[in-house]
């Protein structure tokens, strides 16, 4: 086999050094890095979730329940296994943050004692850059307890949309009590991106079967709701 000219090799060395990057290889590389964020409270319902969220955008949401009880108002707790979409700014936020404190490889939980017990709860990285955790109950930089308090937020959307299809199938009475606990909670920023549930508050709102009250709350809801994730 001829080898090029010592001029043409060095032409072809300079061309490959100066390809640039797709957007293709780009979002790849983003990809590859991951935020999963966890809590644990034996004493809630759920009792345990994860929130996993890629850079380029896909989450997935897990829980478990805590142990079995006879919930008065019917609905019983059940585990979920779910994609969720996360608003841009929190995840933009959410991988900011892991990136400018070592990717959460520090101490981050509070000195301060006599503090209530709310629920361990942990961040890790994983990516291109190494990874890293952090575990605690209230986090000694506000900054990141107000990061898990929004990924809270997300995780009782989540669990009302549960409960909402379940009432809407056997409860349909009890559909505008849970509707009015669901937009409080989003005026005191305890429920956030409603778009995750967008399909089990359409559905509500459609059916006629249902008293006019919680459609009209389920209608409100969903006008909360800019960007519904694309049914699967």
């Amino acid at each position: 086999m001829r080898l090029p000219s010592a001029p043409s090799f060095l032409l072809l060395l300079a061309a490959c050094a100066t390809v640039p990057v797709s957007p293709a290889q780009t979002a790849a590389h983003s990809a590859s890095a991951r935020i999963v964020f966890t809590f644990e409270h034996p004493q809630l319902q759920p009792s345990k979730y994860a929130i996993s969220i890629d850079e380029n955008g896909a989450g997935q949401y897990t829980s478990q329940p805590g142990p079995a009880s006879d919930p008065t108002d019917g609905v019983y707790p059940t585990p979920l296994d779910r994609p969720l979409h996360l608003d841009d700014a929190l995840r933009t936020a959410l991988f900011s943050y892991a990136r400018s404190h070592s990717l959460f490889a520090t101490h981050c939980t509070t000195a301060k004692g006599n503090l209530a017990f709310t629920g361990n709860k942990s961040f890790s990285y994983t990516g291109p850059e190494g990874s890293g955790s952090c575990t605690f109950v209230w986090a000694e930089d506000p900054a990141l307890q107000h990061l898990a308090d929004d990924l809270g937020a997300v995780a009782f959307t989540l669990e009302e949309g549960r409960r909402l299809a379940v009432e809407a199938s056997h409860d349909r009475l009890g559909l505008d009590a849970e509707l009015e606990s669901l937009q409080n909670a989003v005026k005191e920023h305890r429920a956030a991106d409603l778009s995750n549930i967008a399909d089990q508050l359409h559905a509500v709102a459609d059916d006629q079967q249902v008293m006019n009250r919680a459609r009209k709350r389920a209608a409100t809801l969903l006008s909360q709701s800019e960007t519904p994730p694309a049914a699967n």
